[in-house]
């Protein structure tokens, strides 16, 4: 089969099916065979792994998958690409294509059934409407993951890097750092899609941590503390917790602060990883 990192041979499949994108599930197909080659070696993809693939379009990265991984899942949510994955796959029988929604896909089965349960690396070139609950879903869900390679929107790779008392630090920033280390491979602009998106992308590779930088008592309340503090961003994080339906009033935040020796009126958006995880300790009844 035809290199799809290519635009003919891109045009060439899209006419044989008339294939219409769909907006709705953010469909740009990357047509640049560097950018490709640069996924490939930035992810680390060896002849020893199984790879998750989440939207593999008409198969474009998912041929480059094949040729150097052992084993490729590759999860697709539009039905009118899976007979065209079947033609642009035909060649390879170490890949399986799932016509489901990543997001309701129990992974941990797919690494058990394919994988014998150890870590799996994921690849992806993301809808940028969807990026943060994949993401959040791999890492929530405890998938025995080595690393996540995605393409993303520019702000969003910029966005999981940053630290406190900066406008994109948010949520998204703590749980990547919280599970991961990233790290942007590569910038790609908008000409090398088709269609072409409105935005500059960026390749960034998230490497699980073999232990989490910081321990808390409760991952799942320190991310409700989180989530809520950065919904009312605006707000003093006492505020934003007592307003953030997790069951927390305004003087058990206060008491918390004082103990860490943080101000009363402090904000989410300057407390560090470490803060959040003791804040959690201190206010989990649990």
């Amino acid at each position: 089969m035809a290199n799809l990192g290519i635009l003919s041979n891109t045009l060439k499949v899209l006419e044989k099916y008339n294939f219409n994108f769909q907006k709705k599930f953010g469909q740009n197909f990357l047509i640049d065979t560097h950018i490709l080659e640069g996924i490939i070696k930035g992810a680390g993809i060896t002849e020893d792994d199984c790879v998750l693939e989440i939207g593999p379009g008409i198969g474009t990265m998912t041929q480059y998958l094949c040729e150097a991984a052992r084993f490729v899942i590759a999860v697709e949510i539009d039905k009118n690409l899976i007979p065209i994955l079947s033609d642009t796959l035909s060649e390879y029988d170490n890949k399986i294509v799932l016509n489901e929604d990543v997001l309701k896909v129990n992974i941990n089965e797919l690494c058990d059934k394919y994988n014998e349960g150890r870590p799996i690396k994921v690849v992806a070139n993301l809808p940028y409407y969807i990026t943060t609950p994949i993401i959040m879903g791999l890492f929530e869900s405890h998938v025995p993951l080595e690393s996540i390679t995605v393409m993303v929107q520019k702000e969003v790779a910029e966005r999981m890097q940053v630290g406190p008392g900066t406008k994109d630090y948010g949520a998204l920033s703590l749980a990547v750092q919280f599970y991961s280390k990233p790290e942007v491979i590569m910038n790609v602009s908008a000409g090398c899609f088709i269609p072409r998106p409105n935005v500059d992308s960026a390749v960034i590779k998230l490497t699980a941590h073999t232990k989490n930088p910081v321990s808390v008592r409760n991952e799942a309340f320190m991310f409700n503390i989180i989530r809520a503090a950065f919904n009312q961003r605006r707000k003093t994080l006492a505020n934003a917790l007592a307003n953030g339906g997790i069951n927390v009033t305004r003087e058990d935040v206060y008491e918390a602060l004082s103990e860490m020796s943080l101000s009363a009126t402090v904000r989410g958006e300057a407390l560090t990883l470490e803060q959040f995880a003791r804040l959690s300790d201190l206010l989990c009844r649990s």
